[in-house]
């Protein structure tokens, strides 16, 4: 062991070790044995069953041919198991990923999609092995509901062609574009199309109701193919589309790329890596909570960035943790990270033995597929209680939806994270109180302010000021102008830092001016119950040495201030 990691040791920090450690050698290390390993080969065929027409109906929302998702299923997500930090996450395209994906690959053709998640897989791994995986959590909570429910939104309306079988001349990936191609080529649709969308969407819905153990997705897809042959219906199938799905994975390879393409797709690229740590993580926190176990999240982040750039290589498309197969797995049995690598196994046997028989799929079925799905994603009900509980709130929350539907998924989380931190920085000022203590005298009773009596001390000779809460940038402002009512200074003035839990840099500047002026007057400046590591941030000189002094509680400033008369 060497010697930063004896030191991390010591303070009680994780090692390098403990951090990155995949979840699968946790598990074998806690023995694993026969029964261990039936309970994830049925958990895991349970998740490819889930995932097998999930993933195709994602890359072909995405505009990508199905096999692209079945590749990202079978690659991403057998190094996400084998290499996380999670012992039940299951990786694969996500529908979160398919309008970002699709205005990427128009953008910049799919070999841009290409260079895109290999970097955001580097982007990933960078973020995972700086250990920064944590400061995920720190994105409000109304950004969150706002990104999903408009990503919920957008394969909506990228689903309503084949979902209506509509006649398009042109299909663009953005929102807006979109919708004005779609409008006037409303009248193109087609009746069996939309009849087939309904019976895949009341199948998966009737099956889950009735049957909610049951694989309603696959069930669905299986149940409209059937349909579609046995009545000989005209409507547009994946073979018909696509052409001929060959079977087997591609060997690995990545496109040439440029210094001028790079920068071109850096971007998407960071989008990607950005939804792709969310996503993940919050799946493996949705894991935790159904498990009761720990994920480790800069392991989990490292083994998103190798999946992605393998992902990437052997063509497929962004791969990330997904919260619905993830809980599948759960509550299949799953003992640990072999049922996500069984379950990509499953799906290779599927590419490598029965993958032409995905070109008789409609892809009507695999458009209800994604209607349910983004239905669900969507948090309906706290996007309305969001709303109404508060109207700062509600903005961040409409600002994210709507400019992550009309621009773009960065834009809407980037500007969502602004305002709610803008948000929390004024929450925070106004909670920050200054009050000051009034001295009684000697023959009023102590409960009439709850503090003991001076005898001798007045507001000519001491002065004493309470600060509670968080004093920083934000409220620095607000302390400032109760401070400098303080016309006439006292011969002793007493700060109480005991309520303080953090000051920054720009609020310590403002209280050495204040200081400083205290000073000039002939003022001693005592600061009382300041907690040690707020002391420390008392970096500059006018807040050091013996300019003022330090002392554990008013009690004791307020005996030590007394007039050489009164003692």
């Amino acid at each position: 062991m060497d010697a930063s990691a004896r030191a991390g040791r010591h303070r009680g920090e994780p090692t390098f070790a403990e951090l990155f450690t995949p979840k699968l050698v946790t598990v074998f290390r806690e023995g694993y044995g026969l029964d261990g390993l039936r309970a994830d080969a049925l958990a895991g065929l349970t998740v490819a069953i889930v995932a097998l027409p999930l993933s195709m109906a994602i890359a072909i929302g995405a505009g990508l041919g199905p096999e692209r998702g079945l590749y990202t299923a079978i690659v991403g997500g057998f190094l996400i198991s084998l290499l996380g930090g999670s012992r039940f996450q299951i990786g694969g395209p996500a529908a979160a990923f398919i309008g970002l994906v699709a205005v990427t690959v128009q953008r910049h053709g799919y070999d841009g999609l290409v260079l895109a998640t290999a970097m955001a897989g580097l982007i990933l791994l960078a973020i995972g092995f700086l250990r920064l995986g944590t400061y995920i959590k720190y994105i409000p909570y109304p950004v969150t509901v706002g990104f999903t429910a408009g990503i919920a939104v957008i394969i909506l309306i990228s689903q309503l062609r084949d979902l209506l079988g509509l006649t398009l001349t042109n299909d663009p990936a953005d929102t807006l574009p979109k919708l004005r191609v779609i409008w006037p080529a409303l009248s193109t649709f087609n009746p069996v199309t939309v009849l087939l969308s309904a019976v895949a969407i009341g199948i998966i819905l009737g099956v889950r109701k009735l049957r909610p153990n049951w694989p309603s997705l696959l069930i669905s897809v299986a149940g409209v193919t059937v349909l579609a042959a046995l009545l000989g219906l005209d409507v547009e199938t994946i073979g018909s589309r696509f052409g001929a799905i060959q079977s087997g994975l591609p060997a690995p390879s990545l496109p040439s790329f440029s210094l001028e393409k790079i920068r071109a797709v850096l971007p998407d690229a960071f989008a990607i890596a950005i939804l792709g740590a969310i996503e993940s993580l919050l799946s493996a926190v949705v894991a935790d909570s159904m498990s009761g176990r720990r994920h480790r999240s800069n392991s989990e982040l490292v083994a998103q960035g190798v999946g992605n750039i393998a992902a990437a290589a052997c063509g497929g498309m962004p791969v990330t943790g997904t919260i619905a197969r993830t809980a599948t797995n759960i509550r299949a049995g799953a003992r640990g990270p072999v049922a996500g690598l069984l379950h990509s196994l499953y799906l290779l046997i599927f590419v490598l033995v029965a993958m032409p028989l995905v070109a008789y799929i409609p892809l009507a079925a695999l458009a209800g597929v994604l209607v349910v799905v983004a239905w669900a994603m969507a948090d309906k009900a706290e996007f309305g209680l969001l709303l109404r509980t508060s109207r700062a709130d509600a903005l961040v929350l409409l600002s994210t939806f709507l400019l992550t539907v009309f621009v773009d998924l960065l834009t809407g989380i980037g500007v969502g994270v602004l305002l709610g931190s803008f948000l929390f920085m004024h929450r925070m000022a106004e909670a920050i109180d200054v009050e000051g203590a009034k001295l009684v005298r000697e023959d009023v009773a102590d409960s009439a302010n709850g503090r003991p009596a001076y005898e001798g001390l007045s507001a000519d000779d001491v002065m004493v000021y309470r600060i509670s809460g968080a004093f920083f940038f934000g409220a620095t402002a607000r302390v400032n102008l109760i401070l400098d009512r303080v016309v006439h200074p006292p011969r002793v003035f007493i700060l109480d830092f005991s309520e303080v839990p953090f000051i920054d840099i720009t609020a310590s500047a403002a209280l050495e001016r204040f200081v400083r002026r205290l000073h000039k007057a002939g003022t001693e400046v005592v600061f009382a119950g300041v907690r040690p590591h707020v002391r420390r941030a008392f970096g500059l000189p006018g807040l050091r040495g013996r300019s003022v002094r330090y002392v554990s509680s008013v009690e004791k400033a307020l005996a030590a201030s007394k007039s050489p008369r009164t003692k």
